[in-house]
């Protein structure tokens, strides 16, 4: 579920390695799928990463914008789409202080898509009001963010994910005063003498939002959930799953 790995020096390009990112041409079929998309939309990739789905999208026909704020994964993006001869466009920028108005069809935020990452309430209600600034009306968003209902109801917990080049550990806990989930990680990559896993929690956090609190928090903006999910399968949305996915549209 997370999109980064922080270490001392700052987010990496360790995650390309990571057992979820193989999952991506399933996740773009997916949403061109649900959303009904035609190809000829323009689509607006926040918190991008090193451009996974904007890549995967662009390679479908479609007009791509992705926006990151960490300097590696833009380079890293801009790399790719280059020697694949693409038109998508990469921008390194906190996503807080792009100003677009009404110029897209589509606004992902992906793998977190920095929702819940920021500071402080304000500061994370920003985004929301990128993404309804962004959208033309009638615009579509998709997010695929943390279950703030699985992580009231059952953290603390742990789970593994096994990839075709690492596993993944990961341990989860709720500070309940302020609504986030503390998230911790370790990589343990194939081939190699395994170390015991170092769980420490690098993160000062990241606030979580249910369905009910999504749904205020669009409509203040103009939007309206049209369905929530829990997986790139299309399960219905539930508290047992920590995966939350909405997807929803501008009036």
């Amino acid at each position: 579920m997370m999109q980064r790995i922080k270490k001392e020096n700052g987010w990496t390009l360790d995650i390309k390695d990571m057992s979820w990112v193989e999952n991506t041409e399933q996740e773009v079929e997916f949403l061109i799928k649900t959303m009904r998309l035609k190809g000829t939309e323009r689509i607006l990739d926040l918190a991008c990463g090193f451009g996974r789905h904007s890549i995967a999208f662009a390679e479908r026909g479609f007009k791509v914008v992705g926006i990151d704020l960490t300097p590696d994964y833009i380079e890293d993006a801009r790399k790719t789409a280059g020697k694949k001869n693409l038109g998508a466009q990469f921008i390194c920028a906190d996503i807080r202080d792009v100003r677009f108005q009404e110029e897209f069809d589509v606004v992902l935020n992906l793998a977190d898509g920095a929702i819940g990452y920021l500071e402080n309430d304000l500061e994370n209600m920003k985004i929301f009001d990128v993404i309804s600034n962004a959208l033309k009306p009638g615009g579509k968003h998709f997010m695929d963010i943390c279950n703030r209902e699985h992580a009231e109801r059952c953290f603390p917990e742990r789970c593994w994910e096994a990839g075709s080049k690492s596993l993944s550990l990961a341990n989860f806990k709720w500070d309940a005063m302020e609504k986030r989930m503390l998230y911790s990680e370790s990589i343990l990559p194939y081939g190699e003498i395994t170390q015991p896993p170092a769980l420490s929690n690098p993160y000062p956090g990241i606030r979580l939002y249910s369905k009910a609190g999504l749904k205020c928090i669009l409509a203040e903006r103009g939007m309206q959930i049209l369905k929530t999910y829990s997986d790139y399968s299309g399960s219905k949305d539930s508290y047992k799953n920590l995966q939350l996915m909405v997807y929803s549209r501008k009036a």
